[in-house]
């Protein structure tokens, strides 16, 4: 069943064409992550789905209803922000209760939802404190457990985790996976970070400039990406890209290979120098400057002995290159 559909959806803030004719499907549980740079529209369609802003043009279906001229608070949703939105009066069982008051519901059925809201999300020693006497990562769970005890149709994330710092971040994430599970729940969640998109989702949609770029699983995107944008967004450290030439292809203008498809090799085609290393324990990476072209990133399995100004050369499989048209788009695959 269909939880979501876009249809031609536009939004123009005056001259400005912030999304351009996005069309998307959304099935019921599935966990959809937008994706893209600072910037590039996923904020405001989020938005557009919440109905906190008007579509240009377009249609948003929700269960398979229109819900062009349907207010926020009709169109079954929860929303948790970036900046958590606590009221900072009321404690944390008054911040989840509170809508669920405001709809008039019996004693007994909040208490039940917040009580297992707040086992689900290991709030239950905290519901009587105020938010300034918790955590940054206790708010957010808290934001998101308010969002939980609505029971929605479809819970919206913008930029959750974005406040947090990184052990957080891991932990929310497996946090609100987890959620997901348990719940069946539909999540639309917007991110610039692709760390997040990569480990959360069940579809990715990646945009930039307000277009939708590509629509894929996460592996489907990594290892098949429609263009040289998808391709260089999706990975950390980045995809390298050369001239096609210089890799020995007779097609396309441009050659990507991830670094962890680069290897050091006494017989490798391409030679340079190391600028950085950077030695993480468990991986290596090391950045190079070829004698005859970009600097590139090798990405190795384990630690080595590798350092700044070492002469190196490097090998790779034809098999992970991809190569795009003068235009970006992906002519040849990697296998």
């Amino acid at each position: 069943m269909t939880a979501l559909s876009l249809r031609g959806l536009n939004k123009s803030f005056g001259t400005v064409d912030v999304i351009k004719d996005v069309n998307l499907d959304v099935e019921q549980g599935e966990f959809t992550v937008f994706v893209g740079p600072s910037g590039c529209g996923k904020s405001t369609l989020l938005r557009l789905i919440a109905g906190l802003e008007d579509a240009t043009s377009g249609e948003v279906y929700i269960d398979d209803n229109l819900m062009n001229m349907t207010p926020p608070a009709k169109r079954g949703i929860a929303m948790v922000f970036q900046s958590y939105a606590l009221y900072p009066h009321l404690t944390v069982r008054g911040n989840m209760t509170l809508a669920l008051k405001q709809e008039g519901l019996a004693r007994k059925v909040i208490d039940e939802r917040v009580d297992e809201a707040a086992r689900m999300l290991d709030l239950a020693s905290y519901l009587d404190r105020r938010p300034a006497a918790l955590s940054g990562g206790q708010r957010q769970r808290v934001a998101i457990g308010r969002a939980v005890v609505r029971q929605p149709k479809l819970f919206l994330f913008d930029e959750p985790l974005s406040n947090l710092d990184a052990a957080l971040r891991m932990n929310t994430r497996l946090e609100i996976s987890t959620l997901h599970r348990s719940l069946q729940a539909t999540i639309i969640y917007v991110t610039h970070d692709q760390t997040e998109a990569m480990t959360l989702a069940d579809k990715i949609v990646v945009l930039r400039d307000g277009r939708v770029e590509q629509i894929g699983t996460p592996l489907e995107l990594y290892n098949h990406p429609a263009n040289q944008f998808v391709a260089g967004f999706l990975g950390s450290p980045a995809m390298n890209f050369f001239p096609a030439a210089q890799l020995g292809s007779e097609h396309g203008t441009i050659a990507g290979i991830r670094p962890e498809h680069l290897r050091v090799d006494p017989d490798g085609p391409l030679q340079g120098k190391v600028i950085h290393v950077e030695k993480l324990g468990g991986d290596t990476n090391i950045v190079v400057n070829l004698s005859d072209g970009p600097n590139i990133t090798v990405r190795l399995f384990g630690q080595h002995a590798h350092a700044a100004n070492d002469d190196i050369k490097i090998g790779f499989d034809r098999s992970h290159m991809l190569v795009f048209d003068a235009a970006g788009n992906t002519i040849t695959s990697a296998a």
